[in-house]
């Protein structure tokens, strides 16, 4: 005796639109090297999370929907999903933007390497603090509370039924200045301290002409960046947690009504 194996239209439905709200996730989330990786590990790893969320699924949809209402259901899960990818990957950038501002002023702009994530020429200052986001990312158990808010918005807005509210740029937009203002602040005692040396360079050059201070104004602020930058690297951990509080915060905000 044959029995046939059928799948419930609403449960592929289902499956369809919560894969949409995961994938757009995973396209910013800061995980080392998934930009990087095989295309065909990222759709694993998106469609065994959405499985692992089976009992998240709705139970039924109220209807079937046709193909255009079906594509736009698509996309708001979409949009929801890449919002939240978008939220998580702040505290990345800004990590990445206070060594950028510190890489300008040591001198590290010079030193080039590729990035193990675009394979784009990026400065060592750079390709580091993104790699050590990435180690803070679970570290500081970041990952685990984005799982437990995504699966909340299960609930909060099943699939099919998320609109883009009016205020949801607003919520999202503003996150922008928390990039640059985090990165200075991140770096701004070491910036300090080499404007101090270019000031005291330049005034020594001003009492004597003769002296070849360019060939010494490169290894000094070098050599005092990094030694500060290791020495203040105990707080990163701390202002990568207290970021991660406003992050979830925020997407808090983001998938509750």
């Amino acid at each position: 005796m044959q029995s046939d194996l059928s799948i419930p239209v609403a449960t592929l439905l289902a499956f369809l639109l919560v894969l949409s709200r995961v994938s757009g996730i995973f396209i910013f989330v800061p995980l080392p090297g998934i930009q990087s990786g095989p295309e065909a590990v990222r759709i694993i790893l998106a469609m065994s999370f959405t499985l692992a969320l089976f009992s998240r699924w709705p139970a039924h949809l109220t209807r079937t929907p046709g193909i255009a209402e079906l594509i736009g259901w698509i996309l708001a899960e979409a949009m929801l999903g890449l919002a939240v990818g978008l939220v998580v990957a702040v505290v990345s950038e800004a990590f990445q933007m206070g060594a950028q501002i510190l890489s300008l002023q040591a001198g590290y702009s010079f030193a080039s390497t590729i990035d193990p994530s675009s394979h784009a020429d990026s400065t060592v200052l750079v390709v580091i603090s993104q790699l050590l986001a990435g180690l803070l990312f679970f570290a500081t158990g970041l990952d685990r509370r984005i799982l437990i808010v995504f699966s909340q918005s299960l609930e909060t807005y099943p699939p099919g039924s998320f609109s883009v509210p009016v205020t949801f740029a607003d919520r999202i937009v503003p996150l922008g200045a928390s990039i640059f203002s985090t990165g200075f602040r991140l770096v701004l005692p070491i910036v300090a301290l080499l404007l101090m040396v270019d000031i005291g360079l330049a005034l020594l050059g001003r009492l004597n002409s003769h002296l070849q201070l360019l060939m010494l104004a490169f290894p000094a602020k070098m050599l005092l960046g990094i030694g500060l930058l290791a020495w203040i690297v105990v707080l990163f951990p701390k202002v990568f947690s207290y970021s991660a509080d406003g992050i979830t915060e925020t997407i808090g905000q983001l998938i509750h009504r």
